[in-house]
């Protein structure tokens, strides 16, 4: 099982998380993102987010990047049952191709 991870913390991993999962979406990779949510520790998280599907700025395939639970045993299991789903347009996506990037050897000096 490869996965993305993590724990309680402050605004340095509440960026990575919202980076990783960001990068999912975007389909630079393809690995659930676990959150482990010890005494709801991301409830708060997880119901804006909720409330930003329900407003219809996160699709619902996008909303079940995220795997939460409780116990490490429970994510484990999450984890291990998660189905990845992806949009077909980014899943297409060639990075290079979108951003017009050049390669160095390419660059006329």
């Amino acid at each position: 099982m490869s996965c993305y991870f993590e724990t309680s913390g402050g605004y340095g991993t509440l960026e990575e998380l919202l980076e990783i999962i960001t990068w999912a979406q975007l389909g630079i990779h393809s690995k659930p993102v676990g959150l482990l949510n010890v005494d709801g520790f991301y409830n708060s998280l997880l119901s804006f987010i909720d409330k930003a599907v329900d407003e219809g700025f996160i699709s619902p395939k996008a909303r079940r990047i995220i795997v939460s639970a409780s116990t490490a045993k429970e994510l484990v299991r999450e984890l291990e049952e998660h189905v990845h789903e992806q949009d077909e347009v980014v899943s297409k996506l060639v990075w290079e191709e979108r951003l017009n990037y050049v390669h160095e050897s390419e660059v006329a000096m």
